[in-house]
């Protein structure tokens, strides 16, 4: 039985190391990330769609055009969204303080 187990760990190994020597040596070229600028501005566009989502829906509401419960689901996403940006721009205003008190 332990020979069975080592001639399969032993298998395993060789694999692993013919797996590894198929990789390239050099540096891989990574997928592109967008920076940060991209994914705040992207966000802060969506939360802008949300808002107009929530304020037509809400008009619509108003109108009759739209039942209670669509316009109360959009009226959180729309509340939601703001409460996360001013919470990021809290964060940013905090770390921005912090960098001014920073000795140099």
């Amino acid at each position: 039985m332990t020979e069975l187990i080592q001639g399969v760990v032993a298998g395993g190994v060789q694999r692993a190391y013919q797996a590894a020597k198929a990789i390239p040596a050099g540096p891989t070229a990574e997928p592109e990330r967008p920076s940060f600028t991209e994914v705040l501005a992207r966000t802060a566009a969506e939360t802008v769609e949300t808002v107009r989502q929530g304020d037509r829906a809400a008009m619509a509401g108003l109108t009759g055009a739209l039942p209670v419960q669509q316009v109360v689901e959009a009226t959180l996403a729309m509340e939601s969204a703001v409460q996360v940006t001013v919470a990021i721009r809290d964060r940013m205003v905090e770390a921005y303080q912090e960098i001014l008190r920073m000795s140099v």
